[in-house]
C-alpha cells in the first residue's frame, strides 16, 4: 500500500492507501495491547494517538491546498506532543542515579542536530518565505526533530538488544525523522521531491509502530527496569559527527545575517562548553577508576589492608624517610586458626580475618604499615626501637584477649608475634632479611607459648618459662599450643 500510496497520480487513491496503511497500524497496536496486556499501556495510546493526528495534518495538507491553516499544523504539532510525551514516560525509570554522562551525550547530540537545523534548514526558510506566520511555524518543525532526535539517543543508549520492540520503535522515529528532514528541505527550496515520496517515511513508521506492538517485548515500554548505560563508542561518534558539521557552519555561514550568526554562535558555544565539560568528566571518571584498580592491587579486599607486594613496594618509597630511624618488623599469626576454619567453615573464617585485621589497626599508629601477608599472618612495619617494640606487641597480644564476636558465636583466638629489627638501612635485602627473621621469631614464640619474641633472643634460645602464667603445670600438661598471656610489667598500656 505504502508503495501504491508513492506511485498513485489520483489524490483519492494516496488519502485511501494512507488510511488504510493507518487502520492497519492501530490494529496491530490494539491486538498487541489486547494479547500481552501490559502494566503500562499509556505509551502505546500515545503513539496511536500521534499516528491519528500525523495523518489528518497530512491529509488536510494535501486536500484543502493550505485553506485550513493553521488546522493541520495543530494536528501535526499534537502528534510531536504525543510521541514526546510517549518517549518520556518509557525513559522516566530509565534514569540512571548519579550518571549524567548520559544525559550530557544526548544533549550534544541535540545541540549538534539544532545547529545543523538551523544553518541548513531554519535560516533558509526564513530567509525564502519571509516573517509570516507560516513560517514561523515551519521552523518550528525543525527543532521539534532535533528534540526529538535527543530523546532516540537517550533511549538507544539504555536500551538493551532483547527489547525488540523498543529497538523497532527507534528504527520508526529515526524514519520519520528523515521524512521530516526531507519536509523541511522541500520548504527551504533545497530539495524538489514531491509530496507522495515524502509521505512514504511517515507512512513506514506506522508500519513500524505496529509491528513493534504484535512483539511480546512490548509490555516493557515504560515498565521500570535496571539501565546499565552504554554505546559510548556509538554517542562518541554521534557527537564526533555533530563538531564535524559546527566545524562546516563557518563556511556554509558567511553569507548569514546577523540573527543567524548570534543563534549559530551561541549554538557553537553551547556545543563546545558541552564538549569541554564530557571530556572533563571523563578524564575525572579514567582517574577514579585507575585510583579504584591501583588500590585493589595493593590491598587486601578482605581486611583492607596493604597486600604483600604493596608492601615491598611501601618500603622503597619509604626509604628516605626511615633511612635515619631504626625499623622493627613485627610477624603477628593467629594461634587455631585452621581449627576455626575447618570447624565454623570459611566464611566464618573470612570474619575472622576482617575482625583481627580491624583490632591491630586500632592498636598501631596511623603511620605505621599494617598488612596482611597472607592466609592469618598480618605484618608491622613501624621505625621503633626494640623497647618501643616490645611495647606494641605487648598491646597488639592484649587486642586478642577479648574474644571475637562473630555469627557462629563467641570465639577466642590469641595471637603469636615475631619480631626482627635492623638497622637504619635502604637496600631491598633488609626487608626480606627483617620479614624471614621475623617469621622465625613468631614460630619461636608460638612453639615456647611465649606470645611475642624477637629473633636475636630466639636465635639464643631465650628461657620462656618468664613469659608463662603462674601456672606451670598447666603448659607442660598435654596442651603445648595452649598459653595463658599475661601483660609484662613494661607495658603502661591496657588491652583493647
Amino acid at each position: 500500500m505504502i508503495a501504491v500510496h508513492v506511485t498513485a497520480n489520483s489524490p483519492l487513491l494516496s488519502l485511501c492507501t494512507m488510511g488504510a496503511v493507518l487502520a492497519g497500524a492501530l490494529a496491530m497496536i490494539g491486538f498487541g495491547l489486547r494479547t500481552y496486556r501490559p502494566t503500562r499501556p499509556l505509551p502505546w495510546y500515545l503513539l496511536s494517538a500521534s499516528a491519528v493526528f500525523s495523518a489528518a495534518g497530512a491529509a488536510l495538507r494535501d486536500t484543502s491546498d493550505h485553506a485550513l491553516h493553521p488546522i493541520d499544523d495543530v494536528c501535526t504539532l499534537l502528534a510531536y506532543l504525543a510521541v514526546g510525551l510517549a518517549a518520556l514516560i518509557w525513559l522516566r525509570p530509565r534514569q540512571v542515579r548519579s550518571n549524567y554522562d548520559l544525559l550530557l551525550d544526548s544533549a550534544l547530540i541535540g545541540l549538534g542536530a539544532l545547529l545543523a537545523s538551523w544553518t541548513f534548514l531554519i535560516s533558509p526558510i526564513l530567509h525564502l518565505h519571509g516573517s509570516t506566520a507560516n513560517t514561523a511555524v515551519a521552523a518550528v518543525y525543525p527543532v521539534l526533530d532535533a528534540l526529538l532526535l535527543t530523546l532516540v539517543a537517550h533511549s538507544v543508549a539504555t536500551s538493551s538488544r532483547s527489547e525488540s520492540s523498543l529497538r523497532l520503535l527507534h528504527v520508526g522515529l529515526i524514519t520519520v525523522l528523515l521524512g521530516d528532514l526531507g519536509h523541511s528541505l522541500a520548504k527551504a527550496g533545497t530539495l524538489a521531491i514531491g509530496r507522495e515520496m515524502l509521505m512514504a517515511p511517515l507512512l513506514a513508521t506506522y508500519t513500524i509502530v505496529g509491528v513493534a506492538a504484535l512483539h511480546p517485548t512490548m509490555t516493557g515500554l515504560g515498565a521500570p527496569r535496571r539501565i546499565h548505560p552504554h554505546h559510548s563508542r556509538q554517542r562518541a561518534s554521534f557527537i564526533a559527527v555533530a563538531l564535524i558539521v559546527a566545524s562546516l557552519v563557518p563556511v556554509v555561514g558567511s553569507s548569514l545575517g546577523t540573527l543567524d550568526r548570534v543563534v549559530v554562535s551561541s549554538l557553537f558555544a553551547l556545543l563546545l562548553i558541552g564538549v569541554l565539560v564530557r571530556s572533563e568528566r571523563a578524564i575525572v571518571r579514567s582517574s577514579r577508576s585507575e585510583r579504584r584498580a591501583q588500590y585493589q592491587a595493593d590491598h587486601d579486599m578482605l581486611t583492607g589492608l596493604l597486600n604483600r607486594s604493596a608492601l615491598l613496594r611501601a618500603v622503597n618509597l619509604n626509604s628516605e624517610r626511615w633511612a635515619e630511624q631504626p625499623l622493627c618488623l613485627l610477624f603477628i599469626d593467629l594461634d587455631g586458626f585452621k581449627m576455626v576454619n575447618d570447624s565454623y567453615g570459611h566464611a566464618v573464617g573470612d570474619e575472622l580475618i576482617a575482625n583481627a585485621a580491624s583490632r591491630i589497626r586500632r592498636v598501631v599508629l596511623r603511620d605505621d604499615m599494617v598488612a596482611r601477608y597472607g592466609g592469618d599472618e598480618f605484618v608491622v612495619l613501624s621505625p621503633l626501637d626494640r623497647q618501643e617494640a616490645a611495647t606494641l606487641a605487648e598491646r597488639l597480644l592484649g587486642a586478642f584477649v577479648r574474644p571475637f564476636e562473630l555469627s557462629a558465636g563467641e570465639i577466642p583466638i590469641t595471637a603469636s608475634i615475631g619480631i626482627a629489627c635492623g638497622s637504619p638501612r635502604s637496600t631491598e635485602s633488609t626487608v626480606y632479611d627483617l620479614i624471614r627473621d621475623a617469621d622465625s621469631a613468631m614460630y619461636h614464640a608460638k612453639e615456647y607459648a611465649l606470645g611475642y619474641a624477637f629473633h636475636d633472643d630466639a636465635r639464643h634460645a631465650p628461657d620462656p618459662v618468664r613469659y608463662l602464667a603462674s601456672d606451670p603445670a598447666r603448659h607442660s600438661a598435654n596442651e603445648p599450643g595452649r598459653r595463658i598471656w599475661r601483660t609484662s610489667p613494661r607495658s603502661t598500656s591496657t588491652a583493647v
